[in-house]
């Protein structure tokens, strides 16, 4: 086996794969970080604006669900804070 076969092909793992896989994944995290700091500052926005910062993150959460699966989960939440004694009729 020459160096070149060598480099290219160590121990059956295909390196230039690997060292692309590798950077690009990497990319993606900077990427991602920047996009967390970018948030951030929207969240910190919201916050100077008097906005409940909590409140927009559930709001978030809560739209990402399918509305099935959120109508669902409401009328649980519903039927134990009645059974509870916390609900506000």
């Amino acid at each position: 086996m020459s160096i070149a076969e060598h480099s290219a092909n160590v121990g059956a793992v295909a390196v230039d794969e690997l060292v692309e896989v590798i950077e690009r994944i990497e990319r993606l995290e900077l990427k991602k970080a920047a996009i967390a700091g970018e948030m951030r500052d929207v969240f910190s926005e919201a916050k100077g604006a008097g906005f409940d910062v909590k409140a927009i993150r559930e709001i978030i959460k809560i739209r990402k669900l399918d509305a099935a699966v959120r109508e669902e989960q409401e009328t649980m939440v519903d039927v134990y804070k009645r059974a509870l004694g916390m609900a506000s009729d």
